[in-house]
């Protein structure tokens, strides 16, 4: 179990969520599916096919926020964070150090992903705002980029190897999926 919570980044459809559950089964620590903490304005304007702005995502990332600031266990939390500023926001909401995952993934296999989702509120025609949106997380010092593609088992092991061999953070029970130590990962 990791003392820092850890928040996996990137547009809809790059495997936030996917890598999120195992990232939070190998670590043993708790997984916050970062969708499901959208107001419900918010679900619906996305349903209609309508691109979020600051102010919608302002709440959803102060609740995000909060649940990162909570005492151990330390929790894996899926979240776009697209911009650096709403990156900022979930570190002063949360008030400790975070480390982010950064999925980055060809818009192409995005699209791909997304148009085979049978129950997903956001919709393919999103997927270009998303990209507009985005501010790549070059220089954060607390980001890992991970870039795909790959099978979310495949991501989520090359960031526990790079969090334990390169960062030098203590992981805990966090195991690859051979089961063997992270950093044979």
């Amino acid at each position: 179990m990791s003392e820092t919570p850890i928040v996996v980044m990137g547009v809809s459809g790059c495997g936030k969520s996917s890598v999120a559950r195992i990232l939070s089964d190998r670590m043993g620590c708790p997984f916050i599916e970062g969708d499901e903490l959208h107001p419900p304005a918010n679900v619906a304007k996305m349903s209609a096919g309508i691109a979020l702005t600051d102010e919608d995502r302002s709440s959803w990332l102060d609740r995000t926020g909060a649940l990162l600031s909570a005492p151990h266990p330390a929790p894996v939390v899926s979240c776009s964070a697209l911009r650096s500023r709403y990156r900022q926001q979930l570190r002063d909401a949360a008030g400790r150090p975070l480390v982010f995952l950064y999925l980055q993934v060809p818009r192409s296999e995005v699209v791909e992903r997304m148009s085979a989702r049978q129950s997903h509120f956001m919709p393919v025609s999103l997927v270009d705002s998303q990209y507009a949106a985005l501010e790549e997380p070059c220089g954060e010092p607390d980001v890992v980029t991970i870039t795909g593609p790959g099978n979310a088992s495949d991501l989520a092991d090359r960031f526990l190897f790079h969090l334990f061999a390169v960062r030098g953070i203590a992981l805990g029970q966090a195991r690859p999926a051979d089961g063997g130590s992270p950093a044979s990962a």
